[in-house]
């Protein structure tokens, strides 16, 4: 069990929520067939994710950014978040370890350009030091190598909780929203487009082989030394930026009372399931 939310924290104001004061549907219509909402995984300042059920099975949709922020619109970025998502999943469709797209999502007939369907993969997102079975990443190096080979970037690849450990006990990558398809029309002219693809795919080898070693080596200070050292000069750049703008919003979520102490995702009043789960695992090993 985690640790009781203190009372003075409060949901996060609509400004920094997808769907606003919102949440996700009750009930979608995916190809013909009605499922009903039955967990909310997530719910972001980017997107709302939710769990699904009906007579087909479970589903996952995901309904990205609508709310604008301080009266500027978003719902063009949801609508291509979206749009971007789909593409990958159609285009990736035959590959084991992706999820499969399910279609246009529909709310009473009317149809959410903002929102993606997938089929649901039973697991659970890899967790810090997690032990997984034999050949699990030598998978998902088969999966990016051939998604890299179709002209597509996976780009996510740091978040753990984007690799989902099948109760099969295969690895599934899921959150395509923010990958970067070099074939598509309107990337292909780009000037540098080529050069930017692949760089973004040596991110996602680096990202990969990150997760391997932290997984085989967990408490080995020399494992963390190598990772440091191969990090692209490029990604060390990108942290100088990311890391205190990072810091910066942890810190405003606090001073709005919707995170305690240092800021991190864990203390929020909703949590995505992929941080509850980390923390409940992290209790029951001090427990044990």
């Amino acid at each position: 069990m985690t640790e009781p939310i203190p009372k003075k924290l409060k949901p996060r104001s609509p400004v920094f929520r997808a769907l606003g004061a919102a949440e996700p549907p009750a009930a979608v219509t995916v190809s013909g067939h009605v499922y009903l909402r039955t967990e909310i995984f997530k719910h972001d300042s980017w997107a709302a994710t939710a769990l699904y059920t009906g007579h087909e099975g479970r589903i996952v949709c995901k309904f990205n950014r609508l709310q604008s922020f301080f009266g500027i619109g978003m719902a063009w970025i949801g609508k291509r978040l979206a749009g971007r998502e789909r593409l990958a999943l159609e285009r990736l469709a035959d590959l084991p370890n992706v999820p499969m797209s399910m279609g246009d999502v529909f709310v009473d007939g009317v149809r959410c350009p903002n929102a993606i369907a997938r089929r649901y993969v039973a697991g659970h997102p890899l967790l810090r030091k997690e032990l997984v079975p034999a050949g699990f990443f030598d998978s998902i190096n088969i999966t990016l190598a051939e998604m890299h080979r179709r002209g597509i970037a996976y780009v996510d690849l740091h978040k753990r909780e984007n690799i989902i450990v099948g109760d099969d006990g295969k690895p599934y990558l899921i959150d395509f929203q923010i990958c970067f398809d070099v074939t598509h029309r309107r990337v292909r002219c780009w000037p540098g487009a080529r050069g930017l693809f692949d760089l973004l795919c040596q991110a996602d080898r680096y990202h990969f082989s990150k997760h391997v070693l932290n997984h085989a080596h967990a408490n080995d200070a020399t494992a963390q030394a190598m990772i440091a050292a191969n990090r692209p000069w490029w990604i060390r750049a990108h942290r100088s930026i990311a890391v205190p703008f990072r810091e910066m919003r942890r810190k405003l979520l606090v001073a709005l009372g919707v995170r305690s102490g240092k800021g991190r995702a864990e203390s929020e009043h909703f949590a995505e399931d992929a941080v509850r789960r980390e923390v409940d695992a992290k209790t029951t090993r001090f427990a044990a």
